[in-house]
Parts: C-alpha cells; sequence; structure tokens
C-alpha cells in the first residue's frame, strides 16, 4: 500500500506545468490563433443587434426585435460551421489547415456581408450566415478537437487541463478586447470595425502558417509513400 501511495503521488507530481504546456508544439500557435478568432466572434456576438438595427436595410430599419431575431443566423451559421469544419478535420486529418482555411474565408465572408448586406433582407441573412459560418468554425474545432489533441499528444505526462485552459483563456482575452475596440471605432465608421475584423481573421489564419505547412508536407510524404509501397511489394515478391 505504502508504495502505491508513493507511486501516486510521483505521477501526480510529473504533470506537465503551465510553461511546459507553453511549449508543446502547437499550443502557442493556436492560443493565438483562437485570440483573434474569439475577437471577431464576440464582437459579431454582442454587437450585431445593434450594428442591424442601425442600418437600412433596403431602405427601411429593423425594429430592436427584428434585429435581435435576424442577428441569432449568426450562431446558427456558427452550429453548422462548427460541425462542419469538424467533420473536414477528421476526414482530412488536418486540423490547423481546416482552421486556417475557414479563417481565411470569413474574410470575404466579413466583406461582402458589409458591401451586400444592407441590399435586402435576404442578402442580409445569408451573408451574415455564411460569416457565422467561417468565423465561428475555427473558433469551436480549437476550443475543443485541437486542445484535446494537443493536450493527450504530450507523452504520459498529464497536460489536457492546461493546455485547454491555456487555449481557451487566450482566446477569452480576445473576446473581452474585441467588443471593447468596437465601442471606440464604431463611433467613427462602421466600415472601421470591419477593416479591423478582417484584419484579426486574415492574421488568426497566419498564425497557423507554419502548422499548415508541416501538414501539407505530411500529407505529401503519405501520398509518395503510398504510391511507392506498391513497388517496394513488387520488388519483394
Amino acid at each position: 500500500k505504502g508504495k502505491g501511495k508513493g507511486k501516486g503521488k510521483e505521477e501526480r507530481a510529473v504533470a506537465v506545468g503551465f510553461w511546459e504546456a507553453w511549449r508543446i508544439p502547437g499550443v502557442a500557435p493556436f492560443a493565438f490563433c483562437l485570440f483573434f478568432s474569439k475577437l471577431v466572434a464576440y464582437t459579431f456576438l454582442y454587437w450585431l443587434p445593434f450594428y442591424t438595427s442601425h442600418t437600412a436595410i433596403d431602405g427601411e430599419y429593423l425594429s430592436d426585435y427584428e434585429a435581435g431575431t435576424l442577428s441569432t443566423l449568426f450562431d446558427v451559421g456558427g452550429v453548422a460551421g462548427g460541425i462542419l469544419a469538424g467533420h473536414i478535420s477528421d476526414r482530412l486529418g488536418a486540423r490547423a489547415i481546416t482552421a486556417a482555411g475557414f479563417m481565411y474565408c470569413s474574410v470575404p465572408a466579413l466583406f461582402l456581408y458589409r458591401i451586400y448586406g444592407d441590399d435586402s433582407l435576404p442578402s442580409n441573412a445569408a451573408f451574415m450566415l455564411a460569416a457565422g459560418v467561417f468565423v465561428n468554425g475555427p473558433y469551436s474545432l480549437i476550443t475543443t478537437a485541437v486542445s484535446a489533441d494537443l493536450g493527450t499528444g504530450s507523452g504520459s505526462r498529464p497536460a489536457l487541463a492546461t493546455v485547454t485552459a491555456i487555449i481557451d483563456g487566450t482566446g477569452s482575452v480576445g473576446a473581452a478586447l474585441g467588443p471593447l475596440l468596437t465601442g471606440y471605432v464604431s463611433a467613427r465608421s462602421w466600415d472601421g470595425v470591419f477593416t479591423m475584423l478582417m484584419a484579426a481573421a486574415f492574421v488568426a489564419g497566419l498564425l497557423l502558417t507554419r502548422l499548415v505547412v508541416a501538414e501539407v508536407a505530411a500529407k505529401i510524404e503519405a501520398s509518395r509513400s503510398r504510391v511507392a509501397s506498391p513497388e517496394v511489394y513488387e520488388v519483394v515478391i
């Protein structure tokens, strides 16, 4: 019994620390990617109803109730985006490629929503839905599957809780900063707000560049191995 207790204490003592968790490959890039991703997502979450009610759609202004109801489409798109991002990343086996791809796609989605969202109610709803898909897709992927992969891939040392806290905590800083900055920027121009959001989404994608390159290289190498394996088999025969 004494040996068992000692062994348990020893196992608990070797858990990955805070700075060690930061040094796990992939943690820092995904953490900062989530910072900018949540900055965009939470800015929409808090400011979209206000923006919608103060923007003439097809020449008419919506009531607060109508604007709030319409804004829920961003969250509906987010649900679909999270499912789609998870499915694609599982099929490809490439978390970084999926997350970066969604973030890059969110830039034109935000641009189109700003430019054409006031043309008509259907166009506003369609572009809002698309923005929700691409903005919230990687956000959902990083806080769940990516955190689990990185936290359980550090060997035999427990790291899941620490890695998840680092990634989600860093993202939460962006979630607080985005709506705060929007309050100041929107006083001058909503074009400035959307420029800020598009820049944040683009930077989020850029932060994963090294991981994307590594995943692409791994896919190419795996493809070459599959092509070469029949030849090796024939030589052995």
